[in-house]
Formats: structure tokens, C-alpha cells, sequence
């Protein structure tokens, strides 16, 4: 055990390593400090800095050392870096005397034992379904005064709850739990295998149990979950605690098979346990997702640390986060559960009666529930032709033949991007009468049908309600900061219906896109204690704070007085912490490699004709890059040019050139592997792919890596220019290219060189190819390097690249 640490470092206590590394407590004081004063602490820290390590240790203090927070929350959008932080913080508590308790968190969908199994229907999400068995269970325990609300003498309980708010009976669900044992059937089924997942078998048969008659109403009786029975069997307790991870902190590893051999819901087992960590680490959607936040309201208020990790990425996930998607299909769903109950009504005048009672109970009439069915007809409709006149002015022919359509997702955009101004959509819906009135009043409609349909018994799984809320956003949310577009994903489907030929390609759907998640960021942080938001790559850290709503958040008070002081917000920089005389870093000035410039590369000549100047000029460089030794990773600005280099590239260098494209995850992990396996190679990918960011390319993994060109997005598209838009309405015209394309467009480049160096002893060259990354370049870049960063680069034309390369490797 280590000694403990005078008072003025006390976080010493929890650091896990014996000494930090140069950078690294100063890291750890600076996160005390902004943790203290209730503000946050932006951090830009490369490789080596050892970030996680340092958020954890000064949580730690600030958790065990002041009155201030009872809990740490950490979110990273990198599974990656999420195993980081569970290898860290066990790393921390072996030297600690009473460790933290510890969990990491994982979506439903991959701890549902009957889900993981595949023994739900095809077309029924684990979500979904598992709502649904929840309900029904909680209506088979719930106690009518039967029972005593006792659990009978051999049910262990996990969990005390105050009588006035216990509503369910304990042995009722241990009652279900029993009854779907195998030994709780007939003889003919005794002996049968039990379902097993994770390695890990359960109490239970593998088959979904319906409920026992004596304990079902009607002659149908409902299936239900066991292990949620079991659950309310413990009083809503967990029969597993953070004993059952290495160092108490556990995984999806740790606490899935352990809840499957107690016969208690897995899910509801983290939820329990998740209330009582000392850390909770999850991704970005359980901090920003409004549908997957619920699961950590009860842990998330000002007595919450959070660390931030990957930030980077910030306003790109949450961008997506916060934007809704309404598919047409699910439109015509939500139609669909409308008119069964219409339909029902229409049968006799008794099931009219009993239509408008059960409606009745929450104030909805049958007369808008016959409204919100005809609203939805007309909105797919209106779809329909939207979609079609569109398609009819982009692609002359193609209802002859839909194969002709592009092979990629497209974008209708509902109003000029460029001007605030009302949508299409909603025009059309005024002008049908459709008001304001109606979209408001859909959720409401639609949770009132979800309940008429459950309380009479129809066999359906209803949509209408959560359409409904979706449906009102779309009236509600302003056209500043919201892009309403048509959305179609592209997905041949031969299936489809013939009577909608778009169709068969594309999967359409209502878009509104969030343009600017500054406010909603701001908000999330503002309801927590403080924190700290790192990456390798944040800089400017002044555009960072700005567009991340830090700023906003610096100007909120501590209190209601007027002297309040504000929530500090303040950032920081670390350099490279390994030696430089391992590295070479180069800025290659060649002309800027635009699509005007470089023309198209389909047309493909063969080795030693020339192409237009500036492929030429590129070849050079690229041909330089990829004979350096060991393994070289060329980053393009997107796949067609990939393409276009890997097939120069096998022509021009004496090794396996891997062209990576936009695939599937295990297609890419195979590319992976083939790039670490064996002799060096050269792997061609697109700056933007996912083999950029986020893979540890240690070792000899990597040992050259170069950034064609600015990886911008692509300017043209609706949702970018709105992006735009609304940045300059925020930031400043004369801002709004830089912070919203420019700025992230660097980070993904420096993201990309940001794997070849991840250790003291690891060698390497990181070259960024294009004028625009020089100092006096038209639209220059080089002022988003961060200082000391632009100190270690050498500008060079491509003709004295090779002998430069050459120079550094034979002295490495």
C-alpha cells in the first residue's frame, strides 16, 4: 500500500502508477481546481499525456477528499477508450485501501438474455419487445391486496422499499420466476436444457413462459419475463454487487453472466448498481441522448463529476443525437394503430361505447383519434410526392427503372438552407388545416390509443404515441437552429411494394436535423458539478469553448444573488511528451488538391503518362511516402480518392497496398488485421473512415502516416449549409466556415497523425500534404496547428521529400 500523500497532494493516494508522467499531474491539479470551483476544464492532451488516468485520479480525490460530489461520470464515444478508463480505474483501486466501486454501462439490447438468444420474433426489436414484457409482468405482480407485500421465507431481498411506495407483491414475482423452471412443468418437459447466454446458464426454460392461469385474467394469458419477476421478487434489488469485477468494478463480462445464473434481469441488475457507483462509465448517449438519459437521471445532478473523453467528436455525436428521424413506414404505422381502434368503434355501438371510455380516461376523444388517422394518410401521401417530384427533376426516366438511381443516401431539404424560413411540410399542413393544434395534440392522441389498445385486448405493438412526440417537436422547434429535410436512405429492397418504386431503392423519412447543439450541450453540463472535456486534439481551444457551449455555461451564475460568482471554464494545452528526435514532421506544399485542380480521378492513366499537374505532383509525394519503411497509412480526402491512390500506389511500390472502402465493421477490422499482419504495407483509406480515429496503431504498427488535403465535408449538402447558417448566426459570419467545417476538418487530419507516435521508444513520420497547410497558403489552415505543434514541421516541395525520408530513416 503507498504511503499517503501530504495534504497539498493529496490525490497522490489514488494515482496508479508510481509516478506520473511530466505532463500528467499537472493535468490532475487543474481538474481538482476547476472541480472545486464548480467550472470545467477543457484539455487538450496528445498520446502520452495520460489523460485518463489523471480525470480519474482527480475525480477520485474529489469524490473521497471533499463534501462536494458523491460520484464520477465518465463518456467516451470509443469503445476503445471506454476499456481505457475500466483498466484504469482498476489499476487505481489495487492501491487504494477502500477501492471505488466501478461499472461500466451497455445498451439493453445486448443484455437481454431472450434477445441475445434470438427467441424473439424477426420483426420485433429487443427494445421493443422487452417493453413490452415488462409491462406485462409488472401487471401480473402487482399487488391487489392479495398478499401482504412479505417475500416468502427463502427469497432473498436485495432491496428495502418504503411501503408507501412499494405497488408491486414480491411473491407474486417470485411465483413467476418459479413457474418458469423446467421442474415447474410437466414431466415431459423435465430434464429440458435451460437458457443459457454469456456463457452462463439460467434457472429458466428457453422458451418465453406465458403467465400461470390462476395468476392470468382472461382466457389469453400474456407472456411475461421471469427475470424482471425475479427482479420485483427482490424488491427491484440486484443479487449482484461490485464484488463480482476484478478491483469492484464491473463489466458487461461481469455482471451479465452473474444476474443470468441468478435468474434476475441483467438490465435491471446494472440500472440497481449504477445508482450506487463511485464511477459510471458509459458512452455519449446516456449523457446527451434524450432517449437513453433516463437511465442516469437519478445519478446526474450537481453532485456528479464528469469526464468528457474524446471531445473531439462532441459536437458531431450530439448533433446526431438530438436530431429525429420519422421513418414513412413508421408513419403508416402510427396510421394503422389509429385506425384499428377507429375500425373497432365502427363494429357495433357497444364497442363505440367502449372505445370512447377507455379514451375517455385521458381526455381524448374518438373524434381526434379518427383526425390523427386521416392527418397521417395525407402526410404519407404528401411524402410520396415529394419524394417522386424530386427524384422527377434530378433523374429523367427513373420510375422506368429505379436501378438508375444513385447509390447513396440524398437529402431533400424543406426550405432554402441558407434563410430562416418556414418548411414545406409545414406550409402544406397549414394549408390543409393541419394546425399547430393538431401537431401539439398528437402525443397525447397517440398515448391514448396505446392504452385503448392495450386495455381492449388488440393483438398490435403500437407506435403512435412516441410519432406523436417526434410529430410535435417538428411544430415546435424553431427554423434557425433546425434543418427539416426528407431523408432517403439508401437500401435496395426488391420486396418493397411496386405501387411506391422509390421504394424498392431508397427508405424515406422525415428529418429534423439539429444544427446547433451548443445550447443543448451547455444545458447537460450546466445540471452537473463540473468536470473535465479532453482529447488529443481540441485546439483552437478558444473555438472549442465557443461551439461546445463552455462559453455559454462560464456566463451562468452559482446562485441566485447578484455577486453569484460564475462557473469558471478554463483550457489547457500539453505538447508531445515523447522525444522528438524520434519523429519527422513535414508540411508538403503542393498545389491545394481541390476537385477543381486535381480533376477526375476515374480517369485513370497508365504508370509513367502523366496526369494534370497536380496528380502528378501528389504521385510524387504519395510514391515518396509509401517506400518509407515498415507499415504507411495514406489518408485521402474520401474513398473515390483512395481508390484512386492504392491503384497508383500498387504500380509504383515494391509492397501490399490495402485499399480500404466504406464497409462494413468487420469488412474494416479484416483490412485491419491484414495491415498489422506480416512485412510492411501500404494502407489507403479515406481521412473521414473510421481507421483514422480511434485504433492504437502501437509499436510497429504504424510507422508513416500522411493527410491529403483538408478532409472538409462536403459544402454542398443541405444540412452543411445550415450548419452554417446557424453557426454564423451564433458565432459571426465571418466565423461560421471555420468553426463549422474548417476546425473539424484539422482535427480529423491531426487525428489521423496522431497514430504513428504512441510511445517513448516509437519512430515515425507524419506529414500532412497540401498547401493549405503552410503558413501563407490561400485559405490556409496552419493557424488551427496548435503552437507547438507548427514549431515541429518542416515545409517542403514533394521533389525533396524522398531524400528527406531517406535522411530520417537512416538514422532510425
Amino acid at each position: 500500500m503507498r504511503e499517503p500523500a501530504p495534504e497539498s497532494e493529496a490525490w497522490r493516494t489514488y494515482f496508479g502508477f508510481e509516478a506520473p508522467y511530466d505532463n500528467q499531474a499537472d493535468a490532475i491539479e487543474r481538474v481538482i481546481e476547476a472541480g472545486k470551483s464548480r467550472g470545467f476544464l477543457a484539455m487538450e492532451g496528445p498520446c502520452g499525456t495520460g489523460k485518463t488516468m489523471a480525470a480519474l485520479t482527480a475525480g477520485a480525490h474529489l469524490v473521497r477528499d471533499t463534501e462536494l460530489y458523491d460520484r464520477i461520470v465518465v463518456v467516451t464515444p470509443v469503445k476503445q477508450q471506454l476499456q481505457q478508463f475500466v483498466d484504469d480505474l482498476r489499476t487505481l483501486n489495487a492501491g487504494v485501501e477502500e477501492p471505488l466501486d466501478g461499472i461500466s454501462l451497455v445498451g439493453k439490447r445486448d443484455l437481454c438474455p431472450y434477445g441475445r438468444e434470438g427467441k424473439f420474433p424477426d420483426d420485433a426489436s429487443t427494445h421493443e419487445r422487452c417493453e413490452d414484457l415488462r409491462e406485462a409482468t409488472a401487471r401480473l405482480v402487482e399487488d391487489d391486496g392479495r398478499g401482504d407485500g412479505a417475500a416468502v421465507a427463502d427469497t432473498a431481498i436485495e432491496n428495502e422499499v418504503d411501503d408507501d411506495e412499494q405497488w408491486w407483491d414480491p411473491r407474486l414475482g417470485q411465483d413467476l420466476a418459479a413457474a418458469a423452471r423446467p421442474d415447474a412443468v410437466s414431466q415431459t418437459t423435465l430434464g429440458e436444457d435451460t437458457l443459457a447466454t454469456a456463457g452462463a446458464a439460467s434457472p429458466y426454460r428457453p422458451s418465453q413462459p406465458t403467465a400461470p392461469e390462476s395468476m392470468a385474467e382472461g382466457d389469453d394469458p400474456p407472456l411475461y419475463c421471469p427475470f424482471e419477476a425475479d427482479w420485483y421478487a427482490r424488491n427491484k434489488g440486484s443479487p449482484v454487487d461490485f464484488s463480482a469485477g476484478p478491483n469492484n468494478v464491473v463489466t458487461i463480462d461481469d455482471y451479465l453472466p452473474a444476474a443470468v445464473e441468478r435468474g434476475t434481469c441483467p438490465h435491471r441488475v446494472m440500472s440497481v448498481m449504477l445508482e450506487e457507483a463511485d464511477v459510471v462509465v458509459g458512452n455519449y448517449n446516456h449523457l446527451f441522448d434524450p432517449n437513453s438519459r433516463p437511465l442516469l437521471d437519478s445519478v446526474l445532478d450537481e453532485r456528479t463529476f464528469v469526464v468528457v473523453d474524446e471531445a473531439h467528436r462532441l459536437e458531431e455525436r450530439v448533433r446526431d443525437l438530438l436530431s429525429d428521424r420519422l421513418g414513412k413506414q413508421t408513419i403508416t404505422q402510427a396510421r394503422n394503430d389509429c385506425d384499428l381502434l377507429v375500425q373497432r368503434a365502427q363494429q357495433t355501438a357497444d364497442h363505440k361505447a367502449q372505445v370512447r371510455e377507455v379514451l375517455s380516461a385521458r381526455e381524448v376523444p374518438l373524434e381526434a383519434v379518427d383526425r390523427a388517422r386521416k392527418f397521417y394518410a395525407d402526410l404519407e401521401r404528401w411524402v410520396d410526392d415529394r419524394v417522386e417530384a424530386f427524384l422527377d427533376g434530378e433523374h429523367e426516366g427513373w420510375r422506368a427503372d429505379p436501378a438508375m438511381l444513385p447509390e447513396h443516401d440524398r437529402e431533400i431539404p424543406l426550405r432554402d438552407p441558407d434563410t430562416v424560413e418556414q418548411d414545406e411540410l409545414t406550409e402544406w399542413a397549414e394549408e390543409k388545416g393541419y394546425d399547430g393544434g393538431l401537431w401539439r395534440s398528437l402525443a397525447k392522441v397517440g398515448a391514448a390509443v396505446e392504452d385503448a389498445i392495450d386495455q381492449l385486448g388488440l393483438n398490435r405493438q403500437p407506435v403512435c404515441a412516441a410519432v406523436g412526440a417526434v410529430a410535435g417537436q417538428w411544430w415546435e422547434r424553431d427554423h434557425s437552429t433546425f434543418l427539416r429535410e426528407i431523408e432517403l436512405e439508401h437500401s435496395p429492397d426488391e420486396r418493397r411494394a411496386t405501387d411506391a418504386d422509390y421504394e424498392a431503392v431508397y427508405t424515406p423519412g422525415l428529418l429534423c436535423y439539429n444544427c446547433m447543439p451548443a445550447m443543448a450541450l451547455r444545458d447537460a453540463f450546466d445540471e452537473l458539478g463540473g468536470g473535465v472535456v479532453m482529447s488529443a486534439t481540441l485546439e483552437p481551444l478558444d473555438v472549442f469553448t465557443e461551439v461546445a457551449g463552455l462559453d455559454g455555461l462560464a456566463e451562468q451564475s452559482l446562485g441566485d444573488a447578484d455577486d453569484a460568482p460564475t462557473r469558471p471554464v478554463r483550457s489547457v494545452t500539453y505538447d508531445l511528451p515523447f522525444p522528438p528526435e524520434n519523429r519527422a514532421s513535414y508540411l508538403v506544399d503542393a498545389r491545394p488538391f481541390t476537385a477543381r485542380n486535381r480533376g477526375n480521378p476515374g480517369e485513370m492513366k497508365p504508370l509513367g503518362e502523366n496526369w494534370n499537374p497536380t496528380r502528378d505532383e501528389y504521385a510524387q509525394a504519395l510514391r515518396a511516402l509509401a517506400r518509407s519503411p515498415g507499415n504507411v497509412m495514406i489518408a485521402m480526402p474520401n474513398y473515390r480518392e483512395a481508390r484512386w491512390a492504392g491503384a497508383y500506389l500498387q504500380e509504383a511500390v515494391e509492397k501490399d497496398v490495402l485499399v480500404d472502402e466504406s464497409s462494413s465493421n468487420e469488412e474494416t477490422d479484416r483490412t485491419k488485421q491484414s495491415f498489422f499482419a506480416g512485412e510492411g504495407k501500404v494502407l489507403v483509406t479515406s481521412t473521414r473512415g473510421t481507421l483514422t480515429e480511434g485504433v492504437d496503431y502501437d509499436g510497429a504498427k504504424l510507422s508513416t502516416c500522411a493527410v491529403v488535403g483538408v478532409p472538409l465535408v462536403n459544402i454542398g449538402s443541405p444540412r452543411i449549409r445550415a450548419v452554417q447558417r446557424a453557426y454564423g448566426d451564433t458565432f459571426g459570419d465571418e466565423n461560421a466556415f471555420e468553426y463549422a467545417l474548417t476546425v473539424p476538418a484539422v482535427r480529423r487530419a491531426r487525428q489521423a497523425i496522431g497514430r504513428v507516435i504512441r510511445g517513448a521508444d516509437e519512430v515515425g513520420v507524419r506529414a500532412f500534404v497540401g498547401r493549405r497547410y503552410t503558413p501563407d497558403g490561400r485559405h490556409s489552415v496552419y493557424g488551427f496547428l496548435p503552437e507547438n505543434e507548427r514549431e515541429e514541421f518542416t515545409r517542403m516541395t514533394p521533389d525533396f521529400l524522398s531524400s528527406q525520408l531517406d535522411a530520417f530513416w537512416r538514422k532510425h
